[in-house]
């Protein structure tokens, strides 16, 4: 776990919540955007980057619906743009 995912943490062996989740696909989206950025023809890994973008907007969605203090914890911690 990253530091940005043991904050948002319920409790210490947390790996499961939503707000987990979004820090740890924001950390995979980071490392695959700085790949793809460094080799522009690695196709794969440009898939695998809409994948994780893809899925955390999802969790990000179903935050915002059912857990709307979370949302905003989560956007502020992790300087995401909504």
């Amino acid at each position: 776990m990253t530091k940005k995912s043991k904050e948002l943490a319920i409790h210490d062996k947390d790996t499961g919540s939503s707000e987990v989740q979004i820090a740890l696909l924001t950390d995979k989206i980071e490392n695959l955007s700085n790949h793809i950025k460094k080799s522009k023809k690695d196709k794969h890994s440009s898939v695998g980057l809409l994948k994780a973008v893809n899925r955390r907007k999802k969790l990000l969605n179903y935050l915002k619906i059912n857990k709307l203090e979370s949302y905003q914890n989560v956007i502020s911690k992790l300087n995401l743009r909504k």
